[in-house]
């Protein structure tokens, strides 16, 4: 029987998810501030690249994301290591 995931790894996954969709499109973390900003969301590049280098951040927050770079499916598989 499977183990569950402890947060590290969860935020691992997410983590994984983010950044693999940022690099499918060839994005940095200055190019998501950019995004970002044109939907309202102020961030500035240090501030996503801790963000998202700890793996911790809220679910809205990876939604605003997800679609201020027009992912419009989510890849699980990507952000997990078996």
């Amino acid at each position: 029987m499977r183990r569950a995931r402890d947060s590290r790894s969860w935020e691992a996954v997410v983590k994984g998810i983010l950044r693999a969709e940022l690099a499918r499109r060839e994005l940095s973390y200055a190019d998501l501030a950019d995004r970002l900003a044109a939907i309202g969301v102020r961030e500035n590049t240090r501030n996503l690249s801790n963000k998202i280098n700890r793996g911790r951040f809220t679910a809205i927050f990876f939604i605003q994301c997800m679609m201020a770079i027009g992912a419009h499916t989510i890849h699980f598989n990507d952000g997990i290591r078996q």
